[in-house]
């Protein structure tokens, strides 16, 4: 059987939500079968399954359609809002095409029908951590070329503010940075000086009242 290949230490976290027991404990079972994987939470509902993961992060979340409380695709969007990287494996009694399309849409990488075997489960697993695996890297990709965006906006912005710039790509620059919840104070009085030579009074009531919010 295909074994996902772990390039850390590690354990692959995952996490079950069903809210039949029986499929719970036979899904741990299965689970315990393979290598490098752990059971980290165990959820009978999808808000118990939202909780849980903002409890552990695990890797993977397997996730009953029908469920009381919160149903499955609920449950994965709401998971996805917090950590965008968990894979899904999503579980039902019935191969439903609508449902299945809607799964996708949502970003579900595999879909299993009940009952299903022990290959099958392994082998979903190893594809949606192959997925979470490619996810991940592209997430630290995307953070190292945010950091590496802001800091040359930051050297533009100190060398305009130096140069008392008005024009329109200080503006362009002050701007992505007042875009940042966290931007610095003096960017944004820099930003409201160039308005006022502007006369842009539209902007610098947004930006002023921006400003205000902050200060509370």
């Amino acid at each position: 059987m295909a074994q996902p290949e772990m390039s850390q230490k590690r354990k692959l976290g995952v996490l079950i939500a069903d809210d039949v027991q029986e499929t719970r404990r036979n899904t741990r079972l299965m689970l315990a079968t393979i290598d490098d994987v752990e059971v980290v939470a165990i959820a009978s509902n999808g808000l118990q399954a939202v909780q849980l993961s903002k409890e552990h992060h695990p890797d993977i979340v397997l996730l009953d359609i029908n469920m009381p409380e919160m149903d499955g695709l609920t449950a994965y969007r709401e998971i996805t809002k917090i950590y965008p990287d968990i894979g899904c494996i999503i579980i039902s009694a019935e191969k439903d095409t609508t449902t299945l399309r809607t799964a996708m849409s949502i970003g579900v990488q595999e879909y299993l029908i009940k009952p299903f075997t022990v290959d099958e489960l392994e082998t979903a697993v190893a594809r949606v951590y192959q997925h979470v695996e490619q996810t991940r890297k592209k997430l630290v990709q995307d953070t190292q070329l945010r950091k590496q965006r802001e800091a040359y906006l930051l050297q533009l912005a100190t060398e305009y503010a130096k140069s008392h710039r008005t024009d329109d790509q200080a503006i362009d620059v002050f701007e992505q940075l007042a875009q940042n919840p966290n931007c610095e104070a003096r960017w944004l009085q820099n930003l409201a000086m160039i308005y006022v030579v502007r006369q842009k009074w539209g902007k610098l009531k947004v930006l002023a009242e921006k400003i205000e919010q902050r200060n509370k």
